[in-house]
């Protein structure tokens, strides 16, 4: 999984670099065909924002939220990627699950 930091109007320090790896390892350890995070940390006036896209097998997975705190920003987008990752991979598993059941029922 190849992870981009960025930060607008941010500096990126060491300790938001090493918080936001830690969490990204959930997203990894549900999902393993993760292959592309870009994740972009940016400040607007009192709003700390957080936004995310990542590119798995057939599709780009986009999440953005904002918070006052930009560590619970990024709790709340990792919070939010995970369901979205889970929802895609049900959905992987259904569609081959009936279509093997469909192959069958055929023969």
């Amino acid at each position: 999984m190849n992870l981009n930091l960025t930060g607008h109007h941010v500096e990126i320090t060491p300790a938001m670099r090493d918080y936001v790896i830690s969490k990204m390892d959930k997203i990894t350890r549900h999902f393993d065909h993760v292959i592309d995070v870009n994740v972009i940390l940016s400040v607007e006036k009192l709003k700390q924002k957080a936004e995310a896209n990542v590119h798995v097998r057939g599709k780009d997975i986009f999440v953005e939220t904002d918070n006052i705190d930009m560590y619970a920003s990024i709790d709340s987008l990792v919070d939010k990627l995970d369901r979205q990752i889970l929802k895609h991979k049900e959905k992987n598993a259904d569609y081959r699950n009936n279509s093997a059941l469909s192959d069958k029922e055929l023969e």
